[in-house]
């Protein structure tokens, strides 16, 4: 049985090498802050893309966006406002985009997955 961290890590590391192959530049993996982490910080073209990594051996409990919920999102927005403070990048354009990885393979990215409101 493949455990959580297993199917989390494994999960991350094939959205990376995905992102990479579209043309994305990796800046930052498992940044962490007080409030939360970002699987994959990267750039694509001008726009600082921040992305959440969800991912499941199977479909058995539901779609792995549906683990984006608001609170996620806030958590995510407050940590990505930090990253860009710290790194000083704060004029750049910024987005959130969601991948799903399921059964080891990518099977959805999905691109401004929530706004900063």
């Amino acid at each position: 049985m493949l455990t959580n961290k297993f199917t989390g890590n494994r999960g991350e590391k094939t959205a990376a090498l995905y992102l990479k192959k579209k043309g994305y530049t990796i800046l930052d993996t498992n940044f962490r802050s007080r409030r939360g982490e970002l699987d994959i910080v990267c750039l694509k073209g001008d726009t600082l893309v921040f992305v959440e990594v969800k991912s499941r051996n199977n479909l058995s409990f539901g779609l792995p966006r549906e683990a984006v919920t608001k609170k996620k999102q806030q958590s995510l927005i407050y940590t990505a406002n930090y990253y860009c403070f710290i790194k000083g990048m704060v004029t750049y354009n910024v987005r959130f985009d969601v991948i799903e990885v399921v059964d080891g393979k990518v099977s959805e990215h999905i691109e401004n997955a929530f706004a900063c409101n």
